[in-house]
């Protein structure tokens, strides 16, 4: 190498060999023995010396023996630079693996370098959460031909037989997820088809599975298998149908159980109308006019009335405690007057003390001072129409004077008229 040349090829960057561009590979690498050895100048033949025949043949085998040794000596570096590759061409291709990773049911197969499992799943971007299934486990160490599956966990908010509650799954699809569950899905409903795939964002799954249920009405028991959402549907599935009032044992809008009694209550509405008496109050007035002790009905009370509505339920044929809907007062009382005599009460009437006046008014009356008699004709002790009563100085009713005043004027009558004024009980008072 010339000098020039020296000073150029030092004055020139570093050479970077991991910028150097990729050549095709039949120029990336050639064995040393493959290498052609470069063609030297022709030059003009040495003139031969002259050698002795004994000399000439220890001179060729000394030629021999150096072109040996200068051959090894050149081939050796380059033999070295092979075994190396060599080696590291096998360390290369015992740290690759062959697997497969089967991701959500979907399989490749794929060479890597990673050590275990968690690797794998770092270096293809695989995340894995709380709710994911890895086997084998992470942390596993891999070798070539390993089956390595990741199933993703995915939520379910699942409402089975009307309780809601969220669960995940790494199912494919809704019947494995049940399945999975060990929710028996023989005869029940399901909201969405069994074949149906999960998707990452999960789903929302009702199911009612099959239960018994028993509903009593009309006095007959009707035992169903059933997968209905409300008692309401239970019952009609039983062939029994709901009327006006009628109602069930059990809220008609909740879930069914299994092993369930239901008793369908036939409910028959009316009302009822009661009407009351409100007892009238009583006005007393003093009169001279009339003897102490007599009392006199100036004006008869009326009672009022009360008109009280009530609602009656029949469960089932029984009647219940009636509910009181409203309250009116349809008339309102009237009070009665009374008149209560305050003059001095004669003592005796001339001319009839001696006679039987108990024995007149018990066969009269009975000895009852307020008595009537069937027609509403005669009252009192004595028996007097009103009319003969007030020829007498009565006042008001015979039957509501006392009993004193009545033999008073009975007394006078007989004073008047005899005993004739009885004709059937007269003879009673001899």
């Amino acid at each position: 190498m010339s000098r020039t040349q020296s000073e150029t090829r030092a004055t020139r960057a570093p050479y970077d060999v991991h910028s150097a561009p990729t050549l095709p590979y039949a120029q990336t690498y050639r064995p040393a023995y493959e290498a052609a050895e470069p063609a030297l100048p022709r030059q003009s033949p040495a003139p031969r010396a002259s050698v002795p025949a004994g000399g000439r043949a220890a001179h060729r085998r000394a030629r021999s023996a150096g072109r040996a040794e200068g051959t090894v000596r050149r081939l050796l570096p380059q033999a070295l630079v092979v075994a190396f590759l060599a080696g590291g061409t096998t360390a290369f291709v015992a740290e690759d693996k062959a697997v497969e990773l089967t991701v959500d049911g979907t399989p490749r197969t794929l060479h890597t370098f990673a050590d275990d499992v968690t690797g794998l799943l770092a270096e293809q971007g695989v995340p894995v959460g709380a709710h994911d299934v890895v086997s084998p486990a992470p942390g596993t160490p891999l070798t070539s031909g390993d089956e390595i599956a990741v199933r993703h966990g995915r939520p379910v908010l699942l409402t089975l037989d009307g309780r809601r509650r969220q669960v995940w799954t790494t199912a494919g699809t809704v019947e494995e997820a049940l399945r999975m569950l060990g929710v028996r899905t023989e005869g029940a409903h399901l909201s969405t088809s069994p074949s149906r795939r999960i998707g990452d964002g999960g789903l929302a799954l009702e199911v009612r599975t099959e239960r018994v249920v028993t509903v009593m009405a009309d006095g007959r028991a009707r035992t169903i298998r059933t997968n209905a959402a409300t008692v309401r549907e239970a019952v009609a599935q039983a062939g029994v149908t709901l009327h006006g009032q009628d109602t069930t044992s059990v809220p008609a809008a909740g879930f069914p159980r299994d092993g369930q009694t239901v008793t369908v209550l036939r409910v028959t509405d009316s009302q009822e109308v009661r009407e009351d008496p409100l007892p009238f109050a009583e006005e007393r007035t003093e009169d001279a006019s009339l003897p102490r002790g007599t009392e006199v009905v100036e004006r008869a009370g009326q009672p009022g009335l009360r008109r009280t509505t009530y609602a009656v339920r029949t469960v089932n044929g029984v009647r219940l405690e009636p509910r009181r809907l409203s309250t009116e007062v349809v008339r309102e009382p009237r009070s009665q007057v009374v008149r209560v005599g305050t003059r001095p009460r004669p003592v005796t009437v001339r001319g009839a003390g001696h006679l039987d006046w108990e024995g007149l008014a018990a066969c009269e009356s009975g000895g009852r001072p307020d008595a009537v008699d069937p027609s509403g004709t005669y009252g009192g002790l004595y028996q007097f129409d009103t009319a003969t009563w007030h020829s007498l100085g009565g006042q008001g009713r015979p039957q509501d004077a006392p009993a004193a005043e009545q033999t008073y004027r009975a007394k006078k009558l007989y004073v008047r008229s005899g005993a004739s004024a009885w004709p059937h009980c007269g003879a009673r008072l001899r």
